[in-house]
């Protein structure tokens, strides 16, 4: 075979369009495998801030449990009854008992008119 005899072979269009297929169809497979890891990466961090969450709920719903126990302690009668004794308070006798004007029926303006009329007097 000489040069001028060498063997010309025509290329084929559908091997370039399958190729072409081909790459088309590899590179979507890439990125669908990429989007499925993304989307497990992004699964498995919101699991882990899920779970801290939690975590902090149930600490601060204890926390809220004993605060609520020292509120109710605070204000039980027994124990602003022996503070007051500790202060030196005692219960009124009924003769120490006094009603204001102000809070008594008529209101703070009778009572401020009383004065008034007292003073004018």
């Amino acid at each position: 075979m000489t040069r001028e005899q060498r063997l010309h072979r025509e290329t084929d269009p559908r091997v370039g369009r399958s190729l072409g297929l081909t790459a088309v169809c590899a590179v979507c497979l890439v990125v669908a495998a990429l989007l499925v890891v993304a989307v497990r990466v992004q699964h498995v961090r919101l699991a882990y801030q899920l779970d801290a969450l939690r975590a902090e709920r149930v600490r601060v719903e204890t926390l809220i449990r004993q605060l609520e126990v020292q509120v109710a302690t605070l204000r039980s009668p027994r124990r602003l009854e022996s503070q007051a004794r500790q202060l030196g308070l005692t219960v009124p006798a009924p003769q120490q008992v006094v009603n204001a004007r102000e809070f008594v029926a008529g209101g703070l303006a009778a009572a401020r008119s009383a004065r008034i009329e007292a003073q004018v007097r």
